[in-house]
């Protein structure tokens, strides 16, 4: 497939089963007649599965788009298991009559695409992050923010293509990939960004803008600074209350050796005064 797929109204992944199916309706209805009904509805609902329009791209530097038809399904703090960082997760499901061409919600770099073979839950289901058949694609803008975004298979879904790799550049709105028959699609984003959709809100891959992403990371402030100082000491501290620790213990052998020397020299003396008196 070429890098950049054209959209021809229709995508490509679709034409075997569209042309498979109206050459079984054709040959049904010749012999059968109205029994080559259900081979009919099938050709009608692959050709509205696979069906692949172009769309507006925003151009806004700042603007992180949506990489997939559907309805948003969650929008939190969460964790990017590729990265293991805290991010911003915002979550798109795809039903069976959303296009499901997936494209790149940024302009950047692929640093990295990862594969996981999995369960086929429910997409719309939390969990299915986690337990489904996925592919992540890491990608890091032209400002140098890092952003992840996940292909997931669903209950339904029993093939994720992925057509970009590491070192390849992806522009926003080029499309990278492509789910059959029901999933959906993770996005990880840094803590900075700020979601521009809401649960439940519908949404359009390319034209619709997910959230916006600062071109550059916050600078760490002064107060968080100090704050690492004190949780962070120094190189030089550490040898420094070693040290402390040393003199103390020291300190303490020190006092316990007196103490048994005092109680010692005491007891001689106690011995000493009851000898004289038993004497007398």
């Amino acid at each position: 497939m070429p890098r950049f797929y054209p959209h021809p109204i229709i995508a490509r992944e679709g034409w075997p089963f569209i042309t498979g199916g109206l050459i079984l309706s054709i040959l049904v209805t010749a012999c059968a007649g109205w029994w080559s009904l259900p081979f009919w509805v099938f050709t009608v609902f692959a050709l509205q599965f696979f069906r692949d329009p172009s769309r507006p791209i925003p151009q806004d530097a700042d603007a992180v788009l949506c990489p997939a038809d559907g309805r948003i399904v969650v929008v939190e703090r969460a964790r990017d298991p590729y990265r293991n960082v805290d991010a911003l997760k915002i979550s798109v499901f795809m039903n069976v009559f959303n296009v499901h061409s997936q494209r790149s919600p940024i302009d950047g770099t692929v640093t990295r695409v990862e594969y996981n073979a999995g369960k086929f839950v429910n997409a719309a289901l939390d969990k299915a992050s986690t337990e489904n058949e996925r592919n992540a694609v890491l990608a890091t803008t032209r400002s140098g923010r890092e952003v992840t975004f996940v292909q997931v298979a669903g209950l339904v879904a029993r093939r994720i293509l992925c057509y970009t790799k590491a070192g390849e550049s992806l522009a926003r709105g080029e499309r990278y990939g492509f789910i059959r028959f029901g999933s959906r699609v993770d996005v990880y984003l840094p803590l900075d960004a700020q979601a521009n959709v809401a649960i439940g809100d519908k949404v359009s891959a390319s034209s619709t803008i997910l959230a916006r992403l600062p071109l550059t990371a916050p600078e760490q402030s002064p107060l968080e600074s100090q704050v690492e100082t004190v949780v962070r000491p120094s190189a030089a501290a550490v040898p420094a209350a070693e040290a402390v620790e040393s003199v103390n213990a020291v300190a303490e052998t020190g006092v316990e050796v007196a103490q048994e020397q005092i109680e010692a020299s005491a007891d001689k003396v106690r011995a000493a005064v009851e000898k004289e008196f038993g004497k007398q």
